[in-house]
Order: C-alpha cells, then structure tokens, then sequence
C-alpha cells in the first residue's frame, strides 16, 4: 500500500513509480473516476484522436511530396479494401 500526503493547496504528487505503472508519461491526460462508496479509480486518459493531434503526425517522414492525384487514389484503394 501507498500513502500519499495532501499539501495545503489540495495537490497529490504521485511517485514516478505509480505513473510508470499506468503508462502515464509527461503531458499526458489522467482520469478519475468517483466511486458512490468513497473510493476512486485513477487511470490513464484514453487519447480524443482529434483532428488537431492528427495534422504534422508524418511531419518529416518523406521529402515526397502527393500529388492531389496519389492521395485520391491510395484513398479508393483503402476504400476498396475495408468494404
């Protein structure tokens, strides 16, 4: 078992051993979750997938550059290929 210490301001510093243990790195989300008993389920955020965090994932990647041609094509072959 950990006991932790809650600081005046209401903050929990969590040791770094109990981050690694739920995957969570710096920057990352958590969620909590209230229990009606009194007790609470910490865990990692699951990520939104948003749009946002989408754009620049390939950043770098290649120095080709698609045409507008290459992209509607390899899009109607992974179409094709899940339908």
């Amino acid at each position: 078992m950990l006991i932790l210490t809650v600081a005046t301001r209401g903050q929990v510093t969590l040791p770094k051993n109990v981050l690694q243990h739920l995957g969570i790195k710096p920057g990352d989300k958590i969620e909590l979750n209230l229990l009606p008993d009194g007790r609470a389920v910490l865990q990692a955020a699951q990520s939104t997938g948003t749009i946002d965090g989408f754009f620049g994932l390939l950043a770098g990647q290649s120095k080709k550059i698609a045409t507008i041609e290459e992209i509607k094509e390899v899009t109607a072959q992974s179409w094709a290929l899940t339908n």
